[in-house]
Order: C-alpha cells, then sequence, then structure tokens
C-alpha cells in the first residue's frame, strides 16, 4: 500500500472520528430506548429488526444532537459512568413508554375480567393476555403509527438531550418520583378506558341480585351469562374508537412532555 494512500486513510480515520464517537454515544441511549419502544420493541419483531430500528433512529438522531454531546472521558472510571447514565436514561425513556401499552392491556383486562370473557383466546400472543387486550394493544399501536409514530420518536429521542443532557447524571429520587408517577398515570388511565365495562358489569350483577332475590328458585347465573358476554362485546364495538382516542392523547403527551405530571 503506497504511502499516499495511507495517509489519505489516516486523514479520513480522523476526520471520521467524532462523528463515530457521537454515533456510539447517541447508540447508548437509543439502542436501550428502543428494545422497549411500542411497536417497534414488541417480542413479536425478530431481534435483527429491532436492532435495525435502534440503528435507524441512531441515524436520524445523531447530527442533530452531535453539538451537544460531551467529550469522551479520558478515564476509565468516566467513561463507565457515561456509558451507564446513557443507558439509564434510554431504559428510563423506554419504560415511560412501554407503561401505555400496560395500561392498554391492563384495561383489557379490567374489562375481560369484568364481562366475563377473560378466558377467551388467553395465550394466542407471545404475552397472554384476553382477547379484548389484544384488540385495545394490536388497535392502539395501529392507530399510532398511523399518525406517525417514528416521526414522534424520533423527536423525542431529540428532545431527550434538552431535557436530560449527557454525562449529567440523573438522581435516584428525581427517577424514582418520575417512575412512581409514571405507573399511577398508567393504572389511572387504564381504570378510565375500563370504565364502562366496571359499569355495565355493576349494573349486571346489581340485577342479577335483585332478580335472584325475587326468584330465589331461577339459576339467574345460567340466564345472566349469554347477557352480560353480549353486552361486553356491544360495549366493546362502541366504546372501543372512544377508548383509543383517550389513549392516543395521553400518549401524544407523554411523547410531546415526557415530564409532565
Amino acid at each position: 500500500m503506497s504511502p499516499e494512500l495511507l495517509a489519505a486513510l489516516e486523514e479520513l480515520a480522523a476526520e471520521a472520528a467524532p462523528w463515530a464517537t457521537a454515533a456510539v454515544l447517541v447508540f447508548l441511549r437509543i439502542g436501550a430506548m428502543a428494545a422497549l419502544l411500542p411497536a417497534f420493541g414488541e417480542m413479536i419483531v425478530p431481534l435483527r429488526v429491532r436492532l435495525a430500528v435502534a440503528m435507524a433512529f441512531t441515524l436520524v438522531v445523531a447530527p442533530a444532537v452531535a453539538p451537544a454531546l460531551p467529550p469522551v472521558p479520558e478515564t476509565p472510571l468516566a467513561l463507565a459512568g457515561l456509558i451507564a447514565g446513557e443507558a439509564a436514561i434510554g431504559l428510563m425513556l423506554g419504560i415511560g413508554l412501554r407503561l401505555f401499552v400496560m395500561a392498554l392491556q391492563t384495561a383489557g383486562t379490567m374489562a375481560a375480567q369484568a364481562t366475563s370473557l377473560a378466558q377467551f383466546f388467553g395465550g394466542a400472543n407471545v404475552d397472554p393476555q384476553p382477547a379484548i387486550a389484544q384488540v385495545l394493544v394490536m388497535g392502539g399501536l395501529a392507530l399510532a403509527l398511523i399518525f406517525g409514530l417514528h416521526v414522534r420518536l424520533a423527536e423525542l429521542m431529540i428532545l431527550s438531550y434538552a431535557m436530560l443532557p449527557p454525562g449529567q447524571a440523573v438522581s435516584n429520587g428525581m427517577a424514582a418520583e418520575w417512575g412512581v408517577a409514571r405507573v399511577a398515570q398508567s393504572f389511572t388511565l387504564a381504570f378510565r378506558l375500563a370504565l364502562p365495562f366496571v359499569v355495565i358489569a355493576l349494573l349486571y350483577n346489581v340485577t342479577l341480585g335483585a332478580i335472584n332475590k325475587a326468584m330465589p328458585q331461577l339459576m339467574v347465573a345460567f340466564v345472566g351469562a349469554p347477557a352480560i358476554t353480549f353486552a361486553g362485546l356491544a360495549v366493546l364495538m362502541l366504546a372501543a374508537p372512544l377508548m383509543l382516542t383517550v389513549w392516543l392523547d395521553a400518549f401524544h403527551g407523554f411523547l410531546a412532555d415526557p415530564t409532565a405530571p
């Protein structure tokens, strides 16, 4: 190999080194976050596809945040701290996004338990769950993708570098407070989504109790089971569009500002 070619390669490597370093630092956060992303990080998505998604998001985010990235620490301890901090931030944001999918799963489980549909098709997916939960999760993810989930995720990833700059440690107290607030928000959202089914189940049980009190000889359970099943399916048909709209609004609110209460 000629000296001129070696010199050109060395010059090219020197120019590309900062960009490669920035890409690696960004991948630490984006890769951890991508493992838990809704739709893109599902267990049914092959691992190679999820890795390709993480690399694609890295290529999108790295040029936008490169000026804000800190220099690579020279000491191994500082470098390990930077790597751990970036991975932790990515996991925090990924868990926050994953909780919205869990809210749909929880709402579907509550609705299925309330309407005696909990055992139908319970093991049809990698993550066993009732059929209503399957419908809500698939519908919610499809709706999010239709409204540009990939674009909003890229915006969130870029925004995260302004909210949580790399190299600055996140305090345990702040992380715990943020995590508790996100879990509370997830369960609150799940109950709001499942509220129509809870109301139907309450009315059904009150009515069944009154009929049983008036006619003790009647097998009210056998008479009422088809009624609650039909009512649950009817409520799902009528309420699912509104449920998914409420969920999508809350999900977009988190994507716009993950720190909002």
